[in-house]
């Protein structure tokens, strides 16, 4: 045996206990993984997901957990024993506090339809997440009372992706009637008066018809609507060597050559959804099973989306700024202008054989009608930042814990959602938003709760009835009046008439 061995044996046997241990640690955490009592089925599901593939977008994990079919928030769990609006849910909506608020609702639809002309035929009502039914209910039960409106509606339309939701605004809409499926969706007739109730998943399967007049409310909807959020970082220092990464299916993959200069201006990076350490591998109580990081590399969303709007790249030069986006936000707004006002788009050059004809515009509109009232909490004009937030039980609680149990929901982006209504269509303009408590009382809500005070002599239900009027329009504490708003869109009119509680008056 030469000199040289007895070193390099004792050299194996020094480093045999540390290369044990790693490989033990790397078990052990392996193990921990396929052992850990999860939070939720859907936990554990994402957790795999998130092993194999990578961190995900704040987008995909919204997704999930609100409407996955195996254990999303809205769409399984009245199934799994608990309600998810009203005082047995996670939250109350203002159509569950009182009423009123529908019946408001349903009285601006009326005084714009009179705006409008009136007209006896083609009126579509037309609700995107319904919730329980309820605002729609109380806005039905108030259009009862206004036969030359009522007799205008020809179709009442919900989309709502949840089976189980589906289920309970059939009960409330229709009672005994019988539900069909149909080929876009599922039917059955409102209880109210002889009108068909459609539901939808998406409101793209609705088709698009020239000469109807929607009538479209989204309440507490775009909250909910999955969002990505960016984060500008500072270039690298001048001339400095660093290795590439790119994003891939796996994860940040690094390209083994220097770049040949060094990015010289600031870059968007996304904020993704990981496992944590200290959770799934060490498995420390009270870790959350979920963090957020920041991506490594520039991933396809943080080259595109915060692209769209020059209210985002202004923020891109400015290193630190962080916006959050909601790309389907704003193809929901720009659906919605668009079966208001027509779209925008310029016509097709469609080629035939040889010959090349011009096609007309994609959802064209010979005169814009309809309206929208998009009514929800979110910034007046700024974007929204750090807004991801949880609800369960009434209560705050981390937005990544218990996939499928918490409700998740961020700020909505008015802004956004109205340059995008103006983008997709010509023919509309959008007035607001204002603050829900100034826009209800602009509506009269002080004269019709005076009005059921009258008839109500029961003290208790008094005390409820005032204690709910005062919710709805406070601006501080508890009240809703400044943190919900309320925005329009109509048909464009070059601003001659404002709607009603934007300014506007009622015309007879």
């Amino acid at each position: 045996m030469n000199n040289a061995t007895p070193r390099l044996l004792s050299r194996l046997l020094r480093s045999t206990p540390r290369a044990l241990n790693n490989r033990a640690r790397r078990y052990n955490s392996t193990a921990t993984f396929e052992t850990r009592e999860w939070s939720t089925p859907l936990a554990r599901t994402l957790a795999n997901a998130i092993k194999t593939t990578g961190p995900i977008p704040i987008a995909a994990f919204m997704r999930q957990v609100l409407t996955s079919p195996e254990g999303g928030y809205y769409t399984t769990k009245p199934e799994g024993g608990g309600e998810v609006f009203g005082k047995k849910g996670d939250f109350v909506t203002s159509p569950e506090i009182s009423q009123v608020f529908g019946e408001l609702v349903g009285i601006w639809t009326i005084a714009e339809w009179m705006a409008q002309g009136g007209k006896k035929s083609g009126v579509q009502l037309m609700e995107v997440g319904p919730g329980k039914g309820t605002l729609m209910d109380d806005m039905l039960r108030t259009f009862r009372n206004f036969k030359p409106f009522r007799s205008s509606i020809e179709a009442i339309y919900l989309v709502e992706a949840s089976p189980t939701l589906r289920e309970v605004q059939k009960q409330l809409l229709c009672g005994d009637a019988v539900m069909e499926e149909t080929d876009i969706g599922h039917r059955s007739t409102s209880k109210y008066f002889d009108v068909p109730v459609i539901w939808v998943e998406d409101i793209r399967l609705l088709p698009h018809e020239q000469e109807k007049t929607p009538f479209i409310f989204a309440h507490e909807f775009f909250d909910a609507l999955p969002i990505h959020a960016f984060e500008s970082i500072p270039p690298a220092p001048e001339g400095q060597s660093q290795e590439q990464e790119i994003m891939t299916p796996t994860g940040p993959t690094k390209l083994h050559r220097p770049l040949p200069k060094a990015a010289n201006t600031p870059q968007w990076r996304e904020l993704l959804v990981t496992l944590n350490p200290k959770a799934v591998d060490e498995n420390i109580k009270d870790e959350p099973e979920f963090k957020l990081t920041l991506a490594k590399a520039s991933t396809p969303s943080s080259l595109v989306i915060p692209e769209i709007s020059k209210r985002y790249q202004a923020l891109k030069t400015q290193p630190g700024s962080t916006i959050e986006v909601s790309p389907e936000s704003r193809i929901y707004a720009s659906d919605i202008a668009r079966r208001i006002g027509g779209s925008s788009q310029p016509p097709r050059t469609v080629t035939k054989g040889a010959a090349a004809t011009t096609a007309p515009p994609a959802l064209a509109k010979r005169s814009p009608s309809g309206a929208a009232l998009i009514m929800d909490y979110g910034t007046m004009s700024t974007i929204p930042i750090n807004s991801l937030r949880g609800i369960q039980n009434h209560q705050a609680v981390p937005a990544l814990s218990s996939p499928g149990l918490v409700d998740v929901s961020a700020d909505v982006d008015f802004t956004a959602l109205a340059e995008a209504a103006i983008d997709a269509s010509e023919g509309v303009e959008v007035h607001g938003p204002v603050e829900q408590g100034h826009f209800l009382q602009a509506m009269g809500i002080a004269e019709r709760m005076a009005q059921l005070l009258r008839t109500e002599t029961d003290e208790e239900k008094r005390k409820v009835l005032e204690t709910a009027s005062m919710r709805l329009v406070e601006r501080g504490g508890g009240g809703m009046g400044k943190l919900y708003k309320v925005m329009a869109i109509i048909p464009e009119n070059g601003g001659r008439r404002r709607p009603v509680g934007f300014g506007g008056e009622v015309l007879a």
